[in-house]
């Protein structure tokens, strides 16, 4: 099991280019299941979970062709399996997004229940709820989900919260549905609108993708395409807060800044000076943050995904901030992680109450998940000796080559065995 060492470092400085977007590049790489003829894809990331969701495609009849540089070439043609190994779908809840394509276009679909990272619940029923509100049959048993429907039929579905999977799902399923599907509360993450136009170059007839109604009106079949996958805006605002955390001064590319509002924001709340230019956001941290209060909310709020890095910088900014998670309501569990590092924080069901501390101390930690990860590595950069982070295939899953790009911007990070 690797390990990646993090040692104290000097303000990071210089430029940093983003990769495609994990959140977007897993339903697409799903949704290409639906296509006939040949798919390409630019700038999928290079990580765990694009492996594994790779391996999904290939085990269901999919032919799948890996090129340099984050393409990827994919044939469904002879789609000819409708049932996801158990292996596969353990390690990663995302490839349960291939359910709807398969109940669509081969009428029936059957897989695991979800694994992936242990951040709360994360349940599947409202999948499941748009699923049958098209005509599927559900059947779950020991562990396992089956779906079955010859010919789906669109209809009305509400979403009870806005879940950007199932609204995910649901779309892909109703591309090929008898009729329009209208799902309302639907998520309005950029992820969605770039699903939406993947589907829609592949022939599909969908609109208000990014609002909280999506109509989809069904055709017969679905063709190829060329697409490229939007930037990652949750790596953008993790090295965003790289530069602030060090007192930096970063040049972030590949960026499209109205995705990242809520955190240029709050990162401006903090003292640091944004410059936004095109697809370039520069951040410029200073020695002295002030503390800013967060709560987490759905898109086109503070994503929820950026919670834990801000976490390690209001651990060491002047004051006490106040952060909400309402999304995911297990997902502190890198709070005990930092304060084996010094952090002042205490949780209050889903408030944390964090006290400005004057500094870090490196310890040995493990990223209970992804984004708890990311957070660890950027308290490392700035706490007092060497910070030892374990498991950190969580981190592998969601960032493209994260201590290559730290190390380029002056940071000392490496990886060990």
């Amino acid at each position: 099991m690797s390990k990646i060492v993090v040692e104290k470092s000097p303000p990071l400085k210089g430029t940093v280019r983003v990769s495609g977007a994990k959140n977007s590049a897993l339903p697409i790489l799903a949704a290409s299941l639906l296509g006939t003829e040949d798919i390409v894809l630019e700038d999928v990331p290079s990580l765990r979970d694009v492996d594994v969701i790779c391996e999904v495609l290939s085990s269901l009849g999919a032919e799948v062709e890996r090129y340099e540089g984050g393409k990827i070439k994919i044939n469904s043609a002879n789609l000819n399996k409708h049932e996801t190994p158990y292996e596969l779908m353990s390690k990663m809840r995302a490839s349960f997004l291939v359910m709807g394509p398969l109940l669509t276009r081969l009428g029936k679909a059957k897989t695991s229940l979800p694994g992936g990272c242990a951040i709360g619940t994360r349940p599947i029923d409202l999948h499941l709820k748009g699923f049958k509100a098209l005509g599927a049959e559900i059947d779950v048993d020991h562990g396992y989900v089956a779906a079955y429907g010859d010919k789906l039929v669109g209809d009305r579905i509400y979403l009870d919260f806005p879940s950007v999977g199932a609204t995910e799902n649901i779309m892909m399923a109703a591309v090929l549905a008898e009729g329009e599907t209208v799902i309302d509360n639907a998520a309005m993450e950029p992820e969605i609108v770039d699903l939406a136009n993947f589907l829609s170059k592949l022939g599909a007839d969908i609109k208000g993708a990014g609002t909280s109604s999506i109509r989809i009106n069904g055709v017969e079949k679905l063709g190829g395409a060329h697409h490229s996958v939007i930037p990652d805006r949750i790596e953008a605002g993790t090295y965003m807060v790289a530069s602030a955390i060090t007192g930096g001064d970063i040049i972030v590319e590949n960026v499209i800044t109205s995705h990242i509002k809520p955190v240029i924001a709050k990162l401006r709340e903090t003292g640091c000076e944004i410059w936004e230019n095109g697809d370039k956001v520069r951040v410029i941290g200073k020695d002295s943050r002030n503390a800013v209060d967060i709560k987490t909310l759905p898109y086109p709020g503070f994503p929820t995904d950026m919670q834990a890095q801000f976490m390690s910088l209001m651990s060491i900014s002047k004051g006490t901030s106040v952060i909400i998670e309402t999304v995911f309501e297990n997902r502190f569990m890198h709070v005990d992680e930092l304060k084996r590092m010094g952090a002042d924080i205490k949780i209050d069901g889903r408030s944390a109450i964090v006290q400005g501390v004057d500094s870090l101390t490196g310890a040995q930690v493990k990223a209970t998940d992804l984004r708890a990860g990311a957070a660890l590595i950027l308290a490392g950069l700035i706490a007092d000796g060497q910070t030892i982070i374990d498991h950190v295939y969580h981190i592998d899953r969601g960032y493209d080559g994260i201590e290559k790009k730290l190390t380029k911007l002056g940071a000392k990070i490496y990886r060990i065995e």
